[in-house]
This record gives C-alpha cells, sequence and structure tokens, in this order.
C-alpha cells in the first residue's frame, strides 16, 4: 500500500528526526525520549509478573486528559481483563505511576513497524483501544493484520484539524478503515470523522467519558475539608486560576492589577496552579508576582496558625490539588487557552463554578458548550478579563447562576462511559 509506504519511508523518519532535534531545547522531550530507552525490557518484566488472564485491553492515550478519558472503563473491566497502557507524553507518567489499576504500563515507542509487531507480540492484545485522536498508524496496520479489533473512544476531531485537509483524507482512510467502531463525543464529531473513515465505517456518539469522571471527583470532594493550613483565614473572594502557562498568567497578573487599580478593598485572593510546577515555572511566576507587587506566598511554605487574609496570590507548588481547589473557589479562571489550547474545563463546572477562559478553544467541545449555555465566558485579553471579573465579583447571583448552568451541562452529559463499555464489552465479555 502506498501510503504504508510513504508513512514509514518518509514520516517516520521526520519524526524521529525532529523529536531528537527538539530535545536538544525542550528537557520535557529529552525526558520522553529517555523513558523509552528501555520500554521493552520493562514491558517484558512488567507482564512476566502480571496478572494471567484470557484476555487483555491494551489502552494508548497522549496526555492527562485523555488517560482520564480512559479510566472510568479501565475500571469496570479491570477485574476479568488485564490492562496494559502507553502514552506519549513525559506529563502522563507520575499520573499512570500512581494508579492502582494496570498490569503493565510504557512510554510507547517510535510507531515504526518493528516496534508495532514487537509490542503486539509482548502484549498479545485482545483489544487496542485509543482516546480521543492520538491514533498511531503502524499501531492500528499491525494489530488489524493480527486479527485484533480498534476501538476509538471519546473521539474528537475539531473543525480547524489538518486531518480533514483533502491532501490528508486519503491518508487516514487507509488508517480508520482498520478500526472496528468509532465511539465519539458529538454529533458534529461524527460528521467530521465520516470525512475521514470508508462508507461503512461505524462511528457511534456515546459521548464524552471525562464527564463521568469529573463529577464522580466533584460529589467525592468535602466542600468543608480546610485543604491547606491558613485557608480559613481568607477572607475575601477567591479566584482559581488553573493549569496556567507564561502567556495566561501574563493576561491574568495584568487584569488582576486593574482589579486592584479600581477597587482594592474587593480584590480577590489568587490562587495560582501552574500546569507544571517546576522549580523554574515556579520562580518565573514568583518574579512576575514581585513586579506587580502583589504579595504572595507558595503552598509549600503554609504552616499551621499562617493569617492569608493580607496575601494576594498562593502559588500551587506541588501537583494533585486542582479539582479541590476548584471547590474552594468563587470563580475558575482555566489555563491554556492563551497558551495554544484550553485545560480540562469540566472539573470547575462540575463544581458549580462560573468560568473563564482565553480565545483557543477548539481543541475543547465541552469548552464551547459551556460557554453556548451561560456558564463560561471567554475573553480575549487582560481588558476583557479585567470586565468580567468585575461583574462576576459585583453580582453573586450571577455567579451562582452561571455555575448551576455549568453543572447542568455536566449532569446532562454523564452516561457517556456506560454507552462506550457496550462496545467494548462486545469485544471483551465478562469471563
Amino acid at each position: 500500500m502506498i501510503w504504508k509506504t510513504l508513512y514509514n519511508t518518509i514520516a517516520i523518519p521526520a519524526l524521529a528526526l525532529g523529536f531528537h532535534a527538539a530535545a536538544r531545547f525542550s528537557p520535557k522531550i529529552r525526558e520522553a525520549l529517555a523513558g523509552r530507552r528501555s520500554v521493552f525490557a520493562s514491558l517484558k518484566s512488567q507482564l512476566e509478573s502480571a496478572r494471567q488472564l484470557r484476555q487483555t485491553a491494551w489502552f494508548h492515550f497522549t496526555s492527562v486528559g485523555e488517560f482520564e478519558q480512559a479510566k472510568p472503563l479501565i475500571e469496570s473491566i479491570k477485574d476479568d481483563t488485564r490492562i496494559v497502557l502507553t502514552y506519549f507524553s513525559p506529563s502522563v507518567h507520575p499520573n499512570v505511576a500512581t494508579y492502582p489499576y494496570y498490569d503493565a504500563a510504557i512510554y510507547l515507542p517510535l510507531d515504526t513497524r518493528r516496534n508495532a509487531e514487537r509490542l503486539v507480540r509482548l502484549i498479545n492484545p485482545s483489544l487496542l483501544i485509543f482516546s480521543k485522536f492520538d491514533i498511531w498508524p503502524n499501531l492500528v496496520w499491525c494489530v488489524s493484520k493480527h486479527e485484533v479489533p480498534v476501538i476509538l473512544i471519546a473521539g474528537t476531531l475539531h473543525p480547524k484539524s489538518r486531518r480533514l485537509a483533502f491532501f490528508a483524507r486519503a491518508f487516514f482512510t487507509a488508517v480508520h478503515r482498520r478500526i472496528a467502531v468509532h465511539c465519539v463525543i458529538s454529533e458534529g464529531d461524527g460528521q467530521r470523522f465520516r470525512q475521514i473513515c470508508p462508507p461503512n465505517a461505524r462511528i457511534e456518539v456515546t459521548g464524552d467519558t471525562r464527564f463521568d469522571r469529573v463529577y464522580q471527583r466533584a460529589i467525592a470532594v468535602d466542600a468543608d475539608t480546610e485543604f491547606f493550613p491558613g485557608q480559613s483565614t481568607l477572607q475575601r473572594p477567591i479566584l482559581i486560576a488553573g493549569s496556567t502557562y507564561l502567556e495566561d498568567e501574563k493576561v491574568l497578573l495584568e487584569a488582576y492589577h486593574s482589579l486592584r487599580e479600581d477597587s482594592p478593598q474587593h480584590l480577590p485572593h489568587l490562587v495560582l496552579v501552574p500546569h507544571e510546577p517546576t522549580e523554574e515555572r515556579i520562580r518565573e511566576i514568583r518574579a512576575q508576582l514581585d513586579r506587580w507587587g502583589f504579595s504572595q506566598v507558595c503552598f509549600s511554605e503554609l504552616t499551621e496558625g499562617i493569617d492569608l487574609s493580607q496575601t494576594d496570590v498562593i502559588v500551587i507548588d506541588t501537583v494533585g490539588l486542582l479539582a479541590k481547589l476548584y471547590r474552594l473557589g468563587d470563580i475558575a479562571f482555566v489555563g491554556g487557552s492563551f497558551h495554544g489550547s484550553v485545560h480540562n474545563v469540566m472539573e470547575p463546572a462540575a463544581m458549580a463554578k462560573p468560568i473563564l477562559f482565553g480565545p483557543t478553544i477548539h481543541n475543547a467541545y465541552e469548552a464551547d458548550l459551556l460557554k453556548e449555555r451561560g456558564a463560561a465566558r471567554q475573553v480575549n485579553n487582560a481588558q476583557e478579563l479585567a470586565a468580567v471579573l468585575k461583574a462576576l465579583l459585583s453580582d453573586n447571583d450571577l455567579c451562582v447562576q452561571m455555575g448551576r448552568l455549568g453543572k447542568r451541562v455536566i449532569e446532562e452529559n454523564l452516561g457517556a462511559a456506560e454507552r462506550t463499555l457496550v462496545h467494548l464489552r462486545s469485544y471483551l465479555p465478562k469471563t
């Protein structure tokens, strides 16, 4: 097949060259390459000590969000199915390392034909499940050759995707024709997948399994729990800025400064949660706060008895707290949308918080949905953000109304995990 030849002789060498070139400038890419050096030995060792069950489900996802989409399904089949996880981004690694429901987990090696064959021989999967859109052609072609079915869960294809370009459709059709079922999150995504799938492709609108996941996490958070020392001394409204990058913080802090200039007595506490709280990022954030003249403290510096009533900004320099912090906040600003793509807007919606984000949301169907329903506001610059924050801080009824609308959106979209599980179970029957 010409597409296989082109992919393996041009695309794969270019990807390999690009990764190694980019690693010179990116610690994250260097970490990813280092994590791939011993994947086969690690996989073999893990599988030798794993549970010996009749069927094996192989889940692949690229990042933390896609891992969250897979979790409700993993936890529904784990008792009678061996679970193997592969992932692409190094940001997923710590999340996988602390997750209890898998038998083996590794970085996905480069998608060469040889690597795909080695993976299939070692894992011997009964089913391969991709999450969202991170579909690797050689894996699909290889497992298909071995008569292993492939399912896509929470499938997403945004209108601006390059996969929809005329010159790309034939290639992706050659891949997607080997996928047994496409479980997509919306009718719009289903229509777009039909453009790159053969006419007989099975495309089922099952919804986004993350709605189920975030709702479960939201109802498990106790609103009365004190999440950190000094929390009870926070007397002003609380703005949670979650999963932020430098570009988000520049806009956010300029807007926050405008609020201080207009009405310093009504300035909310800002809890700033960077996407990756590395030492370098924390230094960068604290330097920004110093330039603006905001009083600040890091989460790691909080001690029993501390008084935070006069503190402007709390910088969260650890991981794993964001969902709980959204419960604590009065307003949520979700980062990523001034950097490249918005992050998880479902968590604050499930907590019934009014949501703000920036201009880039094409990657998140749910962000657009929350915006359309009046649960979220989109801003394009610091001036717009300051204006919306000022309006929300002066109108508690508006905050409550937006929060209720957001939670209703989450509740209306529950059940995706069960609808998707029906298709998995058709290939992984209970034993």
